[in-house]
């Protein structure tokens, strides 16, 4: 048994299953990190390639690395049980098909170490991928990349998630006062960010691209049913329906920005928990001046001046149209309006 001394300070956390024309470059790139106080836990969740041998190879040539052997629960089953395993005061999140750079762990432990109200240190992405086939991923890299500060992953949560999973590292603690990883019909890392998020846990970033998000075909935010955006609505509304509630008050009257029906639908679950809508804004000419359910649908410049708006338009360039409108109009993010898709 190590003692204490022998104690590392940051566990990497590595599920695999199937992986094996990867994970070979995805440890090495741990076992090449200037920062050396890791342990690596590779949870097997049952793969029926090459993946357990190739992990047994390095744990044998390297005592930092453990292999988990485990029977295919799938990817939440695995995190928690390499959680449970894990000693470190910080928690690593790695995936099999991606690199980190040589300084990431150092780098990211040394902000976390700076500022102690943080409690979780993401990074910049490279994205490994064809930009052309993978146009809309590439894009969502770089909206990624352009949040930057603790203030605007705060405001941009309920857009898409602003942290890319594999590359976060997280104090130990946060997992024993609010609760590690959640199976259900939801993205589990998005689902423990607005967790966290939502108990007042404080993100940052290293403004560095120190690790290289593969886009596989075989990715589970691509195949998985509960990575699909009806998913991502349902668990965004119901943390959307905490913050409103703890944000704006009752009397004050909640308008969306887009009238459509598909947008309608997506938040129709934080309506039946919060309560309906005041009003829709659109610039559609045939929706502004007609009433949707009972509910009037006015352009933007004819929004009330009490109103908290909540901004529904998915189109990045659009959102930032709207957003530099309602700013040049004296409205402030996260006072006046929030943007959510």
């Amino acid at each position: 048994m190590p003692s204490a001394s022998d104690r590392p300070t940051l566990s990497v956390i590595l599920p695999v299953r199937n992986a094996e024309d990867t994970l070979a470059s995805a440890i090495g790139s741990i076992i090449g990190q200037t920062f050396s106080a890791w342990e690596l836990i590779i949870a097997d969740d049952g793969s029926t390639d090459a993946s357990s041998e190739i992990a047994d190879r390095f744990a044998q040539t390297d005592r930092r690395i453990r292999v988990l052997r485990l029977p295919a629960a799938g990817i939440v089953a695995a995190l928690n049980e390499a959680i449970a395993a894990a000693r470190g005061e910080f928690i690593a999140r790695m995936d099999a098909d991606d690199v980190s750079r040589s300084d990431r762990l150092a780098r990211q432990v040394a902000l976390l170490k700076e500022k102690p109200a943080v409690g979780v240190v993401s990074c910049l992405v490279n994205f490994g991928g064809n930009r052309s086939a993978s146009r809309g991923y590439a894009e969502h890299v770089a909206w990624l990349n352009s949040i930057r500060t603790s203030e605007a992953i705060e405001t941009s949560r309920f857009i898409e998630s602003p942290v890319a999973h594999p590359s976060v590292v997280f104090k130990r603690e946060l997992i024993q006062s609010h609760g590690g990883y959640h199976a259900g019909d939801f993205p589990e890392d998005y689902e423990l960010w607005l967790r966290w998020m939502d108990a007042g846990i404080r993100f940052a970033k290293v403004e560095a691209e120190l690790l290289t998000w593969n886009d596989s075909p075989g990715r589970l935010s691509r195949t998985g049913s509960r990575y699909a955006t009806d998913a991502f609505y349902r668990i965004k509304c119901h943390y959307l329906r905490r913050w409103l509630a703890r944000n704006v008050p009752p009397e004050r009257p909640i308008w969306l920005w887009g009238a459509g029906r598909v947008t309608r639908k997506r938040f129709r679950s934080l309506e039946k928990e919060h309560g309906r809508f005041h009003g829709f804004v659109d610039i559609h000419p045939g929706k502004v001046g007609v009433m949707i359910q009972g509910r009037p649908v006015v352009a933007p410049e004819d929004v009330p001046p009490d109103a908290f708006l909540l901004v529904a338009v998915g189109t990045r360039g659009m959102r930032n149209e709207i957003k530099d409108f309602l700013e040049s109009n004296g409205r402030q993010e996260g006072r006046d309006f929030l943007c959510a898709a």
